[in-house]
């Protein structure tokens, strides 16, 4: 009878021009640049990856994490057992009811995902997706009504002499067409379901691998300089596994959503930027992309190819620039894309190859590279601030137990400040301490978030080639995006091991360990309501949340914390060189943060990073103080002679 070969036939032909799709799909990949991956370790950790690592995102989101699990498990377990019952024919009923139970669990996920397509946050995409729940639950209707007979709970056999049963067979072959054809054509030739096929191979071959298990890796990989050219001009210069990963994007918005300088209006939508990069790979217009655009730039005039320059019409460069690197798309993405890296490498191509970087930002670079630091101070002066300090300086002693990384707060009055209120703690502590002074020079996070990666390099491998020459055990800074340069992008050009047994920490971790050692105290906080800015570089960089509140805790303060805190903290507007480039929108930064602030009641926002203490100052009165945690404690500290050193702390 036609239905008994009618239905296995359509799945073996969806099957194979799935498979076909596929293949189609690897060899866009493929036109990317080469990059070592451990394939097999890579497909045996999947699983797990999949299980875990990705599922701790979605997690965040309850209704999504729970809908996914019901959903996209069933569909995965249902269309093994498909294949096995259905395509194969193997008669076993326990494969049979193991199907059914499949098929009404995806259902079950189904219905909540056409609950929520129903009325959709903006930041999903719409067009193909909202058909999506209707083709799962069509999917999990169609054979479940297919399996009955295989389960034992139909006949076995039905007669097609009558007209009646002849129409429904046909019925069900058409909807096993359409179903099955959107959940296997979407995942290879592209669709709402694309995401099920590229985002398993993404995970398994992620060039991050370091990030799954509770790991960290967010130091920016190094250019490779001296070659033809610099940085990524074209979809094509990508690496073969960025461009997996542009194709493993589920549209969710969660990125978009999260992203400061999408909600300040300026034209960045890291969403619309991944897929603007997917339409690169493949070749087209971005006409069908239905999610919400860059702000103020219509949809449908982006197109673009593998061979095609990226910022000649499928990417505008105030789109890069507009970036503050502050990793909160990479950090809410469920998919573990990598947006940042992607920014900055095609960053790297402007200013590199073009010497494109707007605004202020090619004064910037030029200061850098003659007077070793962003603003063009003499080098001489950076010492100056510390005149009165009696600090010892590294030159002159060769050796302490603890190396206070300055950085360019050493130029402004008023991270000088800041820095005078932490060497105030240090000495109450008895900290043996000393400073490079002269011979430090700016650690290059500026000019490597820029794209100038040469200038970076350099900064980099003369900064290590100093510290070499002293012995210390422990590397403090004020500065996050220092601390960030140091601990973790440092390591690729640290050839003698300047750094190798020395422990890099910021200077909350740092002052929280001499107080839980009882090496400092500090009186109660006798002010108002105190907020705590996160910020980027210190918490979704390098994962350090606590300390700032454990000392403001131990100064008898509870934290209000605002609705954006942690991990989903707003960024301050300071990253990625942002203030240089300054890309306008409709509002600033800042501002919003301030907004934030102000939403809590607090009277006081603490902060542990000088670039947040500038961009946060710089909102217009009236507005909560802005204070780095070492300024709160240093005027709450307990003036005591400790006999003991930093020894054990550090």
């Amino acid at each position: 009878m036609i239905f008994d070969w009618l239905i296995p036939s359509l799945i073996a032909t969806l099957l194979v021009l799935a498979a076909i799709g596929a293949l189609r799909r690897v060899n866009f990949w493929r036109a990317g640049q080469a990059e070592k991956v451990d394939m097999w370790a890579g497909l045996l950790a999947m699983p797990k990856r999949y299980l875990h690592d990705l599922h701790h995102v979605v997690e965040r989101d309850k209704y999504m994490s729970r809908t996914h699990v019901a959903t996209g498990g069933g569909f995965v377990l249902a269309m093994v057992l498909v294949i096995l019952v259905h395509l194969f024919d193997i008669q076993s009923r326990i494969l049979a009811w193991m199907l059914l139970a499949a098929l009404g669990m995806m259902f079950c996920g189904a219905l909540f995902v056409f609950k929520r397509r129903l009325n959709p946050p903006s930041r999903l995409s719409k067009g193909p997706w909202m058909r999506l729940p209707k083709s799962l639950l069509t999917f999990a209707i169609t054979f479940f009504v297919l399996t009955l007979p295989a389960a034992g709970i139909l006949p076995e056999s039905l007669s097609l002499s009558n007209i009646g049963l002849t129409l429904v067979s046909l019925v069900l072959a058409l909807l096993v067409l359409l179903s099955l054809g959107e959940m296997l054509f979407g995942m290879t030739w592209g669709g709402p379901m694309k995401h099920a096929f590229a985002g398993a191979l993404h995970l398994a071959f992620h060039r991050r691998p370091e990030r799954f298990g509770g790991g960290r890796s967010t130091g920016l990989k190094p250019a490779n300089l001296g070659g033809e050219s610099h940085g990524v001009a074209k979809p094509e210069d990508f690496k073969w596994n960025q461009l997996l990963g542009f194709d493993a994007c589920v549209q969710c918005g969660r990125c978009e959503a999260m992203c400061p300088a999408f909600a300040a209006g300026q034209p960045l939508n890291p969403k619309k930027l991944i897929q603007d990069m997917v339409v690169g790979l493949a070749g087209g217009t971005d006409e069908k992309y239905a999610g919400s655009p860059y702000p103020n730039v219509p949809v449908g005039k982006a197109s673009g190819s593998p061979q095609e320059i990226i910022t000649e019409g499928l990417v505008s460069a105030d789109t890069l620039w507009s970036c503050t690197t502050c990793r909160a798309c990479v950090e809410e993405c469920p998919m573990m894309i990598e947006h940042v890296d992607a920014i900055v490498d095609m960053r790297r191509f402007l200013t590199l190859e073009k010497g494109d970087t707007p605004n202020k930002g090619a004064e910037v670079l030029e200061n850098i590279i003659a007077t070793d630091n962003p603003n063009g101070y003499a080098p001489g002066s950076r010492t100056h601030w510390a005149a009165d300090q009696n600090l010892a300086v590294m030159k002159d002693v060769k050796k302490a137990e603890v190396l206070f990384w300055v950085s360019d707060g050493a130029f402004d009055m008023r991270s000088q400040r800041i820095l005078r209120a932490f060497v105030k703690l240090l000495k109450a502590a008895n900290v043996n301490v000393a400073i490079l002074g002269d011979e430090e020079r700016d650690s290059g996070d500026v000019a490597r978030r820029l794209g100038d990666d040469a200038t970076f390099q350099s900064l980099a491998k003369r900064n290590l080639a100093t510290l070499a020459q002293y012995k210390f055990s422990t590397l403090v800074t004020t500065d996050p995006h220092a601390f960030h340069c140091l601990k973790n992008e440092y390591a690729d050009f640290d050839q003698a091991g300047a750094l190798k047994d020395v422990e890099v920490l910021h200077h909350t971790t740092f002052l929280n360990r001499l107080i839980e050692q009882g090496m400092l105290q500090v009186d109660r906080f006798k002010g108002g309501k105190v907020t705590y800015h996160d910020p980027c570089y210190l918490g979704r960089y390098n994962g350090e949340y606590d300390s700032p509140r454990a000392l403001l805790s131990s100064l008898g303060i509870e934290v209000a914390e605002m609705e954006r805190s942690g991990y989903r903290s707003r960024c301050c507007g300071g990253g990625g060189g942002a203030p240089i480039t300054d890309i306008p929108g409709e509002r600033r930064i800042a501002d919003m943060r301030m907004e934030d602030v102000a939403a809590t009641g607090a009277e006081l926002v603490a902060v542990g990073c000088q670039q947040c203490t500038a961009m946060l100052e710089g909102v217009v009165e009236p507005r909560p103080q802005v204070r780095d945690i070492a300024e709160i404690m240093a005027e709450h500290l307990v003036e005591q002679l400790v006999e003991h050193t930093v020894e054990g702390a550090a």
